[in-house]
């Protein structure tokens, strides 16, 4: 280093006397950023969100909080300890942040039973599988949620109403915002989306009638709040998040447009996962590309999926398997945005 002071590295950089450079895999970043900086740091970020659950969905919020922390930690515990025989990583808080993640992703009504499972399944394949943090090519909250999606959908698709805050198992459901667009398209009526609520009420969360979706879907500006955090922390840089965005609302504003029975794209943007996918999900370090315009392409290309299975897909939500899918071709694009190496002389035709 320049200045002679030890700077930490994600991903450590060991300096051995034989002066050979030993580098861990991805992510880096040099200054004086840690792991548990950035994981706690998104801890913080995700408190407004927490918070508004908890005023709206009260005891089934907690529950479904609390048990999927306490599982994802476990389950970290024990595979790092019998499985794999290496030291408990618990202190570096990405179990704690994929727990959190998994239970934004999740009704909060769903059995304890079923989001111990989906914490063994974020944990144990989405994470310890392939060696760890760092290692994980696919977003293990995600990779949790879609197993338990796709195994158990009717406990998947059962949105408590606002208000129920000493209910948890026998909480009255509704429909939620996405599912009545899903309707108008099957339908072909447009006043069908006369039943969606206006964007403050979506931008606040104020849904009376209608099923909140996931714990951490509800409120879109205090995921805003949270997204505003990692910026001025420079925990995250804008590219993945305003791309997803952006794109999505350019998309089914054309839609839109072109046939009304499409929903505008304030409430596209402003309903399901999309802003939890986009500002917690999507910019994960591991499974996102490394550079600015990496970046772009792979959240351009979250948006227009998420848009294509939205509208015309089985699933009213396309969030979680967008981000997956494009998990998939991170290292796709890492190669195809490489860097040019320092001192490389183009090559001439």
């Amino acid at each position: 280093m320049p200045d002679g002071r030890h700077h930490s590295i994600i991903g450590k950089i060991e300096h051995h006397t034989m002066g050979k450079l030993i580098v861990s895999l991805s992510p880096h970043a040099h200054g004086t950023d840690s792991v548990e900086k950035n994981m706690f740091g998104v801890v913080i970020a995700l408190m407004p969100a927490i918070l508004v659950s908890l005023v709206y969905f009260g005891l089934g919020s907690a529950v479904v909080l609390l048990t999927s922390v306490a599982a994802c930690m476990f389950f970290e515990w024990a595979i790092t300890k019998y499985i794999l025989r290496r030291e408990p990583t618990l202190t570096d808080g990405s179990a704690i942040v994929t727990g959190l993640l998994l239970g934004m992703n999740l009704p909060g009504n769903l059995p304890l039973w079923i989001i111990m499972l989906g914490a063994l399944f974020a944990i144990g394949v989405g994470k310890m599988t392939f060696g760890g943090l760092g290692c994980n090519p696919f977003n293990p909250a995600l990779v949790g949620r879609c197993i338990l999606l796709v195994s158990f959908p009717a406990q998947m698709t059962s949105w408590p109403v606002a208000g129920q805050w000493s209910s948890y198992l026998d909480a009255q459901t509704g429909a939620t915002p996405l599912a009545i667009m899903k309707e108008a398209i099957k339908t072909g009526d447009a006043s069908v989306l006369d039943r969606l609520p206006s964007a403050t009420q979506m931008l606040l969360g104020t849904n009376p009638t209608l099923g909140l979706g996931t714990v951490g879907e509800i409120c879109a500006l205090a995921l805003l709040l949270g997204l505003a955090y990692m910026l001025w922390k420079r925990i995250i840089t804008w590219h993945i998040p305003l791309s997803i965005i952006g794109t999505v609302f350019v998309f089914c504003g054309l839609l839109h447009l072109a046939n009304p029975v499409y929903a505008d794209p304030f409430s596209e943007v402003m309903s399901g996962g999309l802003m939890l996918g986009a500002i917690f999900m999507a910019t994960d370090y591991v499974t996102s590309p490394m550079t600015a315009r990496g970046q772009l392409i792979y959240g351009v290309a979250i948006g227009l999926i998420t848009v294509v299975i939205r509208n015309w897909g089985s699933y009213p939500e396309g969030m979680s398997f967008a981000i997956l899918i494009m998990n998939a071709f991170t290292p796709l694009i890492n190669t195809y945005v490489k860097p040019k190496r320092f001192g490389e002389v183009p090559a001439k035709n």
